[in-house]
């Protein structure tokens, strides 16, 4: 009996250790992970990278033209031809020279889309955040939940512990037994459930920072939730905050560039072309051509396609800031109304944390103390457990729909 008690200590101490050596992560060194390791958010390093190097060689031109062949010699056939008449060997070169403030906007306007991805990367950021939080905050209740469960188990065994001791003693019918047992089972396995949801969120965490699935960790059990309203909320904090907002304000600067852009299409372009001639008369001399080209854009019939573009441009650059300025209003009406959501759920967590579960505690104990006085029977203190219980489970469904209400609106509002 002595050998069986301390193997049992061990067992438990060596179970302590195990617990007590899990890493245990507060909310912040997740999010810090998620934005150091997440493999979505890798990827924009490299989307930016790529647009950077575009920018590099925006200011290059066109590869030189090479050329070599004939000039001017007689087709075969022609009959006698003379000398000065046979033509000549030519060779030829040609260059386009783009113009400067065509290669300036084109840089200023590629430079735009490496901002695009950084804004996007802080808006994948945003709902990998709400995503962390989500979890995170289900752990939390599920923690609630499960020690909920426990006691309420540990309850019910006592209560069928004692029916079975008044049962030899006609105290107490059979029935009343095997319901107690019943209850206990029932317990068993909604505790079972919770470690499964609790296993779960910890699994879907672990991907989230690019962890094995399987690591384990522990969260801060103490950890607080709190809400606060912003005091200042309104369109103009949600216009500095929002990363989509800063992304459509962003597009909205990226439409002006490549309206610039296109402006420039009214500007000349360069050419340059070289021809050098060797006749093949040994009379001959030789002989070079030096041209400079200029093209005319402003020429009715070609003025016309950049012309069209650039006033379409500005209808879909005026169409972005509408939709700008409704999405602001749409998101403040929103984070208002779950303001007053949330502030209300607050007095409703109140009164189950100070009213409803501390009478029904005292519902209980009252029951259970009037059943080992033989004042009661059984069933008495079952329903009691159940009103708990079930008040219980209520209140934490209601604590993770604040909670998942908490999240939405800071993801609303990105704080």
């Amino acid at each position: 009996m002595c050998s069986i008690k301390k193997i049992v200590l061990l067992i438990g101490f060596l179970s302590s250790i195990t617990v007590y050596g899990q890493e245990i992560m507060n909310l912040e060194q997740i999010l810090a992970e998620i934005n150091a390791n997440n493999s979505s958010l890798k990827s924009y390093a490299s989307r930016i990278q790529s647009k950077d190097s575009k920018v590099e060689g925006a200011g290059s031109w066109m590869a030189p033209m090479v050329g070599a062949g004939t000039f001017m010699s007689p087709y075969p056939g022609q009959g006698m031809v003379g000398d000065s008449d046979r033509g000549a060997f030519m060779i030829s070169a040609e260059q386009d020279i783009p113009n400067p403030a065509k290669v300036r906007a084109k840089k200023e306007y590629l430079k735009t889309q490496s901002q695009t991805y950084e804004l996007g990367r802080s808006e994948r950021f945003n709902q990998l955040r709400a995503s962390a939080k989500y979890l995170y905050f289900g752990l939390l209740v599920a923690q609630k939940r499960i020690v909920f469960q426990k006691e309420n188990q540990q309850i019910m065994q006592t209560m069928k512990k004692l029916a079975e001791i008044r049962y030899p003693f006609n105290q107490g019918p059979l029935n009343q037994v095997f319901k107690a047992e019943g209850r206990v089972y029932e317990s068993e396995n909604m505790i079972l459930m919770t470690e499964a949801e609790i296993r779960s969120k910890k699994i879907a965490l672990n991907a989230l920072m690019n962890r094995p699935a399987t690591a384990e960790f522990a969260i801060e059990t103490e950890y607080r939730v709190n809400f606060s309203p912003k005091a200042d909320l309104d369109t103009a904090y949600l216009a500095g905050t929002r990363s989509d907002i800063l992304h459509m304000e962003h597009d909205i600067h990226a439409m002006e560039k490549n309206i610039d852009l296109m402006r420039q299409e009214s500007k000349p372009e360069f050419k340059i072309r070289f021809d050098h001639m060797s006749n093949y008369s040994a009379m001959m001399p030789r002989q070079f051509t030096v041209m400079g080209m200029l093209s005319i854009p402003i020429a009715p019939w070609s003025s016309k396609m950049y012309k069209s573009e650039i006033k379409s441009m500005n209808f879909e650059r005026e169409a972005m800031r509408q939709e700008k300025t409704a999405m602001l209003t749409e998101i403040l009406g929103m984070s208002k109304s779950m303001e007053n959501e949330l502030l209300n759920m607050q007095k409703q967590l109140f009164n189950y944390e100070t009213k409803i579960l501390p009478s029904l505690e005292k519902y209980l104990k009252v029951s259970m103390l009037s059943y080992q006085e033989n004042k009661t029977d059984l069933n008495t203190v079952i329903d009691g457990w159940e009103s708990i219980n079930m008040s219980q489970m209520n209140y934490l469904d209601q604590l993770q729909k604040y909670y998942q209400m908490i999240v939405d609106y800071e993801k609303n509002i990105e704080r």
